[in-house]
């Protein structure tokens, strides 16, 4: 089984049940978690915490059994300072179309 980061857009797509994109979401993580080990790092973590007011609340909705939790790679913190600059740039969508690229490097 491979490792595969899941993002932190995704998660929330799915713990805040939006109208858009919770069942693509839904679908891909299931279908993903069937064949890997899904984990998120310390930045997703972060950026998901912003939604909850505690973290029991949190970690109810990140279960350790579910979402493992994977160290952060030096070299993917400094890629992720330039997609930063990217999005400034370039926009959103090419800014998340780079970092699921980047998820499926990392894998």
């Amino acid at each position: 089984m491979k490792n595969v980061l899941v993002d932190s857009n995704v998660i929330l797509d799915i713990v805040t049940e939006d109208a858009n994109w919770f069942e693509w979401s839904s679908n891909k993580v299931s279908e993903c978690a069937k064949q890997n080990i899904l984990g998120i790092n310390s930045i997703i973590y972060a950026e998901v915490s912003i939604g909850f007011e505690r973290i029991e609340e949190l970690e109810a909705a990140l279960p350790i059994s579910f979402f493992r939790r994977f160290d952060l790679p030096w070299e993917a913190a400094f890629l992720a300072g330039i997609f930063g600059n990217i999005a400034k740039e370039v926009g959103i969508n090419a800014l998340l179309y780079l970092i699921f690229t980047l998820a499926l490097m990392l894998s």
